[in-house]
């Protein structure tokens, strides 16, 4: 089999009895298949069982694995140029954010990455643009770079300009921390 084997998206979940969840691609081929027993979480042995909500859980979190996987094309790792002290191939996406609403919101964004699973890195870069002070953080992922510009309004960097790309239709959102909500929104695009 020298041809490498896809599985094409969107991939979905679905229980077809009491006991298990199966996920599938979108020709049908089943991918994973978790179990569940809810009758026996009663007895002391039922606890090395999945309930039923955890088997479902853990099959979303499968099924949404192309999500992570899927890359942008409007948004570019930052040029090769710009290595030095502050590039590391490890973290090739780079985004700004404006200092004072960093300053005043910098708990709150950490909570929300820590709670969204989306690990940054400052990279102790201070850029002056549009008359405004920027810090700038890097990325190992795309996908995590995507959604923190996404949900910080920051400002994408390619090279040492910003750049900014339309949102994509099917990024998803990180959650907001319960009860959060940030003081201010950055100046607009």
């Amino acid at each position: 089999m020298s041809e490498k084997r896809r599985f094409p998206t969107p991939w979905s979940v679905e229980k077809p009895n009491g006991d298990c969840y199966h996920v599938r691609d979108a020709n049908g081929v089943r991918l994973a298949t978790v179990y569940c027993r809810d009758d026996l979480q009663a007895y002391t042995f039922g606890e090395q069982h999945l309930t039923s909500d955890e088997a479902r859980r853990i099959a979303v979190a499968i099924a949404r694995i192309p999500e992570f996987l899927k890359t942008y094309p409007a948004f570019q790792p930052r040029r090769i140029e710009t290595r030095g002290k502050y590039w590391k191939a490890s973290h090739p996406y780079h985004v700004a954010l404006e200092d004072a609403y960093l300053q005043e919101n910098y708990d709150d964004i950490v909570a929300c990455c820590y709670y969204n699973g989306v690990a940054f890195d400052p990279t102790g870069e201070i850029i002056e643009r549009i008359g405004l002070r920027w810090r700038t953080y890097q990325f190992g992922r795309q996908f995590d770079a995507i959604r923190f510009w996404d949900k910080f309004d920051g400002r994408w960097m390619l090279g040492n300009d910003f750049h900014f790309p339309e949102r994509p239709k099917d990024l998803p959102r990180m959650q907001p921390l319960p009860g959060k909500s940030f003081s201010r929104r950055p100046p607009a695009r």
